[in-house]
């Protein structure tokens, strides 16, 4: 499961990808499967509302149990709702890639990470990274949902 030393090595990993990849300063957030923040990782020089988005990423697939590019796809089909929906959540869904469900080996729901500041598929990748740094395995678009 998702534990604070996990967390903090899927952060800590997303921003490693970043200098690696040479992308613009990012920030992470890992939230448990309650949603709580577990850790918040940023980069110097990180924009001061990339926290707010980094956690909206997770939060939106955790809340919804489905990959950031499903929900990226069903806020363009059902706008009505998405606006509902944020309204109802104070904000708190931000359906974009850059967030991703994270399993534990057998296949649970273990948390999220949501990571911000470079373009949505340079934060999904960067976050991917940082899920299989730490031995678990994230949930993207295409893989049978987790159990």
């Amino acid at each position: 499961m998702l534990t604070l030393a996990s967390a903090r090595i899927i952060a800590e990993a997303v921003l490693q990808k970043g200098h690696e990849l040479g992308l613009d300063p990012l920030t992470a957030a890992v939230l448990d499967p309650g949603g709580h923040l577990v850790v918040l990782n940023r980069d110097d020089g990180s924009g001061i509302l990339r926290p707010e988005i980094a956690i909206g990423k997770a939060w939106g697939v955790l809340g919804l149990g489905l990959p950031a590019r499903e929900l990226a796809r069903r806020a363009e089909r059902m706008p009505g709702f998405f606006a509902a929906l944020n309204a109802m959540s104070g904000g708190k869904v931000v359906p974009v890639p850059g967030g991703v469900l994270i399993r534990s080996p057998d296949g649970v729901v273990a948390g999220a990470v949501g990571v911000s500041g470079d373009t949505s598929d340079q934060d999904e990748a960067c976050a991917l990274h940082g899920v299989r740094a730490a031995g678990l395995q994230p949930w993207v678009d295409g893989d049978r949902p987790p159990s």
